[in-house]
């Protein structure tokens, strides 16, 4: 049996302009991983497997950093070089080089059964009904709240239904009675800002399906900097960067500077791994605005490429990966919600993970069914990242001094507007 090689990070770091298909062998798969937590190690692991069933087709596991996934690749794709498959994120940005594997697959009705919902996310036009890969996992935006500090300072967290305004209003008590940093952090996203967004009202696209900055853009834009302004929000994670540079609030909250933190489900392992016993963490439902109490669906798919020579092998790999024995063993081992609908409707025993963990994959889990329609539509959205970019660079300014409210929605019309010009030239 040939067997799968990880090659380690700074290797890959120093090659990812050079993975392409270009270095393959015949009957040799590469695949582009970035991991979370165990996911690219869990991914050779179930390789193995399938070499062992398929004799002569190699898998090569090439695990780089998330920045290689999210800066690297796309020059590297658009190049015409690259892998063959890719665990990717930015969905409908990269879709114009995903490669159709249908004619691939042993059975369509399966795919269809089990990844109907979230196909969509990964096909380049809305008439394409080709299957380019699956949702390796369901991910969702929503809360992290420190409950160590909440009993610390006797202060009772709010309940299911509960408003932004009310958990910044307890945080900031808890913050105050235990001399705590900051209240709260929000990850430096536009995909994290967008659900409190929606949850003010932004429906973010028109009638038309077009990407609008409306009124409840703006009310999310005026509370979030408000919370800058009277030191409930730890400056330091937006202010701390320029343009749209991403930035987790996740070390904060892990080094006990904030009470509360919005991120996403795809933390969970990473606070099991690194909070340990130093204060007790649960995960609780996304806040409410008057439209809606909603996060931002997601995650990681695994996306076969056009750079591919190897049509058959990569649709017998992501075959593999897709059937529910070898999607369940992933999901069960790195701690992720499925996006298999077979596999959600069962339930996922995550034998590994710890009480902690496993309440907090329960609450994102059923949280999904509290998801604004807008929601979905933005994760699907082609071209999200020219609303999601500018969010971050312009309110960043707000936050800073540079400039205002009414200012900063204006160049975010105009600057995502000119994105939207470019991407689709």
């Amino acid at each position: 049996m040939k067997a799968v090689r990880i090659l380690p990070i700074a290797l890959a770091l120093g090659s990812a302009l050079t993975l392409g298909h270009n270095l393959a062998q015949a009957g040799e798969i590469r695949v582009m991983c970035y991991q979370d937590g165990s996911e690219c190690d869990v991914t050779a692991d179930l390789a193995k497997r399938f070499e062992a069933q398929n004799p002569g087709t190699k898998v090569i596991v090439d695990t780089v950093p998330y920045k290689t996934i999210v800066e690297q690749l796309p020059v590297q794709l658009a190049a015409g070089q690259g892998p063959d498959i890719a665990r990717v994120t930015d969905l409908g940005g990269l879709s114009k080089y995903y490669m159709d594997i249908s004619a691939h697959i042993k059975d369509r009705k399966y795919w269809d059964a089990n990844f109907g919902t979230t196909a969509p996310w990964l096909r380049p036009t809305p008439a394409d009904k080709g299957i380019h890969g699956f949702m390796s996992q369901l991910t969702m935006t929503g809360p992290y709240v420190n409950k160590t500090l909440f009993e610390q300072a006797k202060v009772p967290m709010p309940g299911a239904k509960a408003t932004w305004d009310e958990w910044m209003d307890a945080a900031r008590k808890v913050a105050k009675a235990t001399q705590t940093k900051a209240a709260v952090a929000w990850d430096r996203s536009g995909h994290r800002f967008a659900g409190p967004a929606i949850s003010y009202g932004a429906k973010i696209f028109d009638a038309q399906g077009n990407p609008v900055i409306d009124d409840g853009y703006k009310t999310a834009v005026n509370k979030f900097v408000g919370w800058h302004k009277d030191g409930s929000m730890l400056r330091e994670v937006w202010a701390g960067s320029g343009g749209s540079t991403y930035a987790d609030s996740i070390g904060e909250f892990i080094n006990g500077n904030v009470v509360m933190v919005l991120s996403g489900s795809w933390q969970i392992n990473r606070l099991q791994k690194d909070v340990g016993n130093k204060f007790d963490w649960v995960a609780v439902p996304n806040p409410c605005g008057p439209a809606a109490c909603t996060g931002i669906p997601g995650g990681a798919a695994w996306a076969a490429l056009k750079t591919s020579k190897s049509p058959k092998e990569v649709g017998a790999f992501l075959d593999f990966m897709a059937s529910e024995a070898a999607y369940g063993e992933f999901s069960a081992r790195t701690n992720n919600i499925p996006a298999h609908a077979g596999l959600a409707k069962k339930g996922v025993n995550y034998a590994s993970a710890q009480p902690g963990a496993k309440a907090a994959l329960g609450v994102f889990g059923s949280g999904v069914a509290s998801l604004s329609p807008v929601a979905y539509q933005f994760q699907g959205y082609k071209f999200n990242r020219a609303i999601m970019l500018p969010t971050v660079a312009r309110v960043t300014q707000v936050i800073v001094g540079e400039m205002g409210a009414d200012e900063a929605i204006g160049k975010i019309n105009a600057d995502m507007q000119d994105a939207l010009k470019q991407a689709q030239k």
